[in-house]
C-alpha cells in the first residue's frame, strides 16, 4: 500500500495557502497540497485553519456527502461572525471569489439555545432538537478561492472551511415547533428564474438531523458549541452556481422568502 500523502508540512501548507487566499481575496488556481485522502485528513487541516485564521466562530454550516465516503454522509465547516447578516427590506450584497467557486443555496436556519454537555458524545434527533431556541430561513453563500473545491470531492470541501463564505439569516420561520418543516416547499430562484425545488424530506433526516450529526461530530473533535451560535443545515434544493451581479431568492413553504445580490469578494 502506497504512502499517505498527507504530512504535517502538507496540512500546515494547505491551511495557509487557504486562509492567506480568504483574507486577502484572492485565487488558488490549484489545490496547494496532496488532496486529504479520507475526511480525518480534510479535518486536521481545516483545525489548523481555525487556528491560523483572525475570525471568530459564530456558527457551523452541514453539507451532504453524497455517496458517502469512509461511511460518513455529512461534511461540516465554521461560519464566521463577520460573514453572517442578518436580512433587511432591501436584499444584501453577499461577496464570493469571483475567480474561485461560488454558489447560493436555500437552508434552514438552526440557532443553538442550550449549550451540550461537554462529556456527551452521541444524541437522538429528539435531543438535538431540544437545544433549539429559534428557527429561521436563509441563503448560505458557499464560496472558495479554489474554483474546483467540489470538483475534487468532500475531503477538499472540508478542507477550506467545508466552502462556506456567509450566511443570510431570514425570517423566523413561525410554526417551526408545532409544524414539520421537513414537509414545507423550498424554492431557490436565480434572476427571477427557478433553479431548483424541493423538501427537506429528501434531506437524510431533515434539518435537526443535521443538528445532532453536528453535534456528535464536534464533540469527537473537541470543539464546543454556544448558545446563539447557528447552524446552516443543508441545501434543500441543492447547489447553485452563481455570478457576480446575480439576485438570488429563497421561497419557504410559500410564506417566507429571503433575498441577496452577489457581489465580487
Amino acid at each position: 500500500m502506497a504512502a499517505r500523502p498527507n504530512t504535517n508540512d502538507n496540512t500546515t501548507r494547505i491551511a495557509r495557502t487557504f486562509v492567506e487566499a480568504r483574507r486577502e481575496g484572492g485565487v488558488v488556481p490549484e489545490f496547494p497540497g496532496d488532496v486529504p485522502v479520507t475526511l480525518d485528513d480534510g479535518y486536521a487541516v481545516q483545525d489548523a485553519a481555525l487556528l491560523l485564521a483572525d475570525g471568530v466562530v459564530a456558527g457551523w454550516k452541514v453539507g451532504r456527502i453524497n455517496p458517502p465516503l469512509d461511511g460518513i454522509d455529512r461534511l461540516t465547516g465554521p461560519i464566521f461572525a463577520d460573514q453572517i447578516v442578518q436580512a433587511g427590506a432591501d436584499p444584501v450584497a453577499m461577496p464570493v471569489f469571483a475567480q474561485g467557486f461560488a454558489a447560493a443555496e436555500a437552508e434552514f436556519l438552526l440557532r443553538i439555545g442550550t449549550a451540550p454537555d461537554p462529556a456527551k458524545r452521541t444524541y437522538t434527533t429528539d435531543e438535538a432538537r431540544a437545544m433549539i431556541d429559534a428557527v429561521h430561513v436563509g441563503i448560505e453563500i458557499a464560496s472558495s478561492p479554489f474554483p474546483g473545491i467540489n470538483a475534487l470531492g468532500p475531503t477538499v470541501t472540508v478542507s477550506d472551511f467545508g466552502n462556506n463564505n456567509g450566511l443570510v439569516v431570514g425570517a423566523d420561520a413561525e410554526g417551526w415547533r408545532d409544524a414539520d418543516i421537513n414537509d414545507w416547499p423550498v424554492e431557490l430562484w436565480i434572476n427571477d428564474a427557478l433553479i431548483g425545488a424541493a423538501t427537506s424530506a429528501a434531506m437524510l433526516d431533515g434539518p435537526f438531523g443535521a443538528v445532532r450529526y453536528l453535534l456528535e461530530h464536534l464533540a469527537a473533535r473537541g470543539i464546543t458549541v454556544s448558545p446563539g451560535q447557528w447552524i446552516s443545515t443543508g441545501a434543500v434544493t441543492g447547489v447553485h452556481p452563481v455570478a457576480v451581479g446575480d439576485r438570488v431568492e429563497a421561497r419557504f413553504d410559500g410564506r417566507f422568502a429571503v433575498h441577496c445580490t452577489i457581489k465580487a469578494r
